[in-house]
């Protein structure tokens, strides 16, 4: 209701500018997010008449999660066809940072925080279970070494409101919506605050010319750290542990929801094998 009408051919991913993920381009993490709610769908993504989908668990997309892009190449990996609803939703009481990690796919992903009072829009992932399973898989929360678990929003100090199929206003607060949290906390700014993620090119400038060991280990431009970064898990998992040496981290605030987080500060616990996510 109230949807522009579209050709099936001017609603593929390529038509929309949404086609590119950063699995394939790290430097455009977190890739292009849509501009409107709609039903991924192989190559295309369609409108939405609904915007909630019982037998379907709600996840809060972060950061590349929220790409079409990212999400196609996911579900090809785990050979998955059925489609994925994307709903705009309101959310308050968090913030896009940054991990305190150094991905094997070659970008330093996106990570959320807590930040009480603050508002924004973000995506919600409506997942089916084999679909949950490898968005599970891909954010290493199968793993004892992955970065990141899933946990449920917690009711108090957040809320998430879904727009409105009508009037595309944010409707009636959704309750069991789920995240991923990094299990190594976030990057601050230098003054203790979690850092923002302004996008992966912006970001990969400003930590390397903020730091030496990281230009000693992957070069001085994003181009080189992109390059030296992927697929080289050793290298990776050096530069994990640089964050922490260099005093780079932060809690997010979200640990204490995290299953089995370690204790100590973030980014210093033994197992830094850095994910594929």
């Amino acid at each position: 209701m109230g949807e522009p009408r579209h050709t099936p051919a001017d609603r593929t991913l390529e038509a929309l500018g949404l086609a590119v993920a950063p699995r394939e381009d790290p430097l455009v993490y977190p890739g292009v997010w849509p501009a409107e709610s709609g039903l991924l769908d192989g190559d295309r993504l369609l409108p939405l008449t609904r915007r909630t989908f019982p037998g379907r668990v709600p996840v809060l997309a972060i950061g590349s999660n929220a790409s079409p892009a990212q999400l196609r190449h996911k579900m090809r990996q785990y050979e998955l066809s059925s489609p994925i609803p994307l709903v705009k939703a309101r959310v308050t009481g968090l913030e896009i940072g940054v991990s305190a990690h150094v991905s094997a796919l070659g970008y330093v992903s996106a990570s959320p925080f807590r930040a009480p009072g603050h508002t924004r829009e973000l995506f919600i992932t409506w997942l089916d279970p084999a679909q949950l399973a490898a968005i599970d898989a891909s954010e290493g929360v199968t793993r004892p070494s992955g970065a990141y678990d899933r946990v449920p929003l917690p009711p108090t100090g957040f809320r998430v409101e879904p727009e409105s199929a009508d009037s595309g206003e944010p409707g009636e607060p959704l309750d069991g919506v789920h995240l991923y949290v990094n299990r190594h906390g976030v990057l601050q700014d230098g003054t203790g605050t979690p850092r923002e993620h302004p996008g992966e090119h912006r970001l990969l400038t400003e930590l390397l010319a903020e730091s030496p060991g990281l230009r000693k280990l992957f070069g001085s431009t994003p181009e080189e750290f992109v390059s030296r970064a992927r697929g080289d898990l050793r290298l990776c998992a050096e530069g994990t542990r640089l964050f922490a040496r260099e005093g780079r981290t932060t809690a997010s605030g979200l640990e204490k929801y995290v299953r089995g987080q370690q204790t100590g500060s973030p980014g210093t616990g033994a197992s830094l094998s850095p994910p594929w996510t």
